[in-house]
């Protein structure tokens, strides 16, 4: 049955009648692939690595909360042992000072780390251009 004005795809599709369904099921397989390779694999990379940078978290560096409030790691206090079992550490307190506050804030809830602050720096700077 050739109907005049139809596309040649379907017409193709007619005449595969009701064929196997493995041909949409590996298209669906491969458009799950390169969502999970574009999306999903790089945001966990990048999840772990800012884990990891939190876990090596250590006095003297910058940080900048998810509040954005930007302060230097004074104190860090852990909580218990079994804390890496049930949340990674990352509810540890951390105590940073901003100017002339000092706050209290989770571990987890740090947006980023700059590294050693920029006081001390200077500091070292100057004592070296001093020598």
């Amino acid at each position: 049955m050739n109907i005049p004005g139809l596309p040649p795809a379907l017409l193709l599709a007619q005449a595969g009648g009701s064929g196997s369904l493995m041909p949409l099921l590996v298209q669906f397989a491969l458009i799950i692939g390169i969502i999970y390779f574009i999306m999903v694999r790089p945001q966990q990379k990048q999840r772990q690595k800012h884990e990891s940078a939190l876990k090596a978290l250590k006095r003297g560096d910058e940080v900048v909360t998810a509040g954005g409030i930007i302060g230097e790691v004074i104190h860090i206090r852990e909580s218990s042992k079994d804390a890496g079992a049930k949340g990674g550490g990352l509810d540890d307190r951390v105590t940073i000072k901003s100017g002339e506050s000092r706050l209290i804030v989770e571990r987890g809830k740090i947006a980023r780390i700059n590294g050693a602050t920029s006081a001390a720096d200077s500091s070292s700077k100057s004592v070296s251009s001093a020598e």
